[in-house]
């Protein structure tokens, strides 16, 4: 039977569903209904039950959800029941940044290594992590069977050490570098542009201000 085919709408709106109810359970909280939900989250009830209707749905009618449940379930969705090995490629201050992170490990996202060209970086530890050269990259993808590689580099450096990494036998990047990757399709990309979010609330500033000069 072929799988469901899932929009990006909803797949983005996935983590912030674990995360609320990860902090659900944190404050003890057993179970809420959709509407409670939606409250929290500023997301249509109907919205919530549609998202999770295309897994199941996992709600009680007059019952609603049961956190810690819904919250595990989610997380095997979102594959956060497995460990996922990756390095980070580039240990300046956006990449020590990311090593020194450690919600990435509680859900399931283990760092292994952090690679640079910088031989001043040589031997370096965050948070007990070496930061080795690039040359030692090929064989320690391999022999760590590292799923996922972070790139933290400029724009030409990112290029080709994507084209490495995909050599290397690395099926995920999560790329910070300034640039869109076009890589083999078998490659899953994640773009992050730190400037366009900043752009973007720059636009809801002005536009804020302008309906509000408007006012008074």
């Amino acid at each position: 039977m072929q799988e469901r085919e899932i929009s990006q709408a909803v797949i983005r709106r996935l983590p912030r569903y674990h995360r609320y109810l990860g902090e659900l359970l944190e404050n003890g909280l057993e179970r809420i209904s959709s509407n409670d939900l939606s409250k929290a989250m500023k997301v249509t009830a109907s919205q919530i039950r549609q998202d999770l209707n295309n897994f199941g749905g996992f709600g009680q009618q007059g019952y609603g959800y049961n956190v810690k449940y819904l919250h595990t379930e989610i997380g095997k969705i979102l594959g956060l029941d497995k460990k996922h090995s990756m390095v980070i490629i580039g240990a300046g201050n956006l990449g020590q940044a990311l090593a020194n992170y450690q919600r990435f490990e509680k859900s399931g996202f283990v760092l292994k290594g952090l690679f640079d060209v910088n031989p001043k970086l040589q031997g370096l530890t965050v948070r007990g992590v070496e930061i080795r050269m690039m040359d030692e990259l090929q064989n320690f993808v391999r022999q760590n069977q590292v799923e996922i590689a972070v790139l933290t580099l400029p724009k030409e450096k990112a290029i080709e050490a994507a084209n490495r990494l995909v050599e290397y036998g690395v099926k995920a990047i999560w790329n910070f570098a300034h640039t869109d990757l076009t890589l083999p399709e078998n490659i899953i990309v994640e773009n992050v542009h730190l400037s366009e979010s900043l752009m973007q609330l720059s636009y809801k500033i002005t536009r804020y201000e302008k309906e509000h000069s408007k006012v008074e």
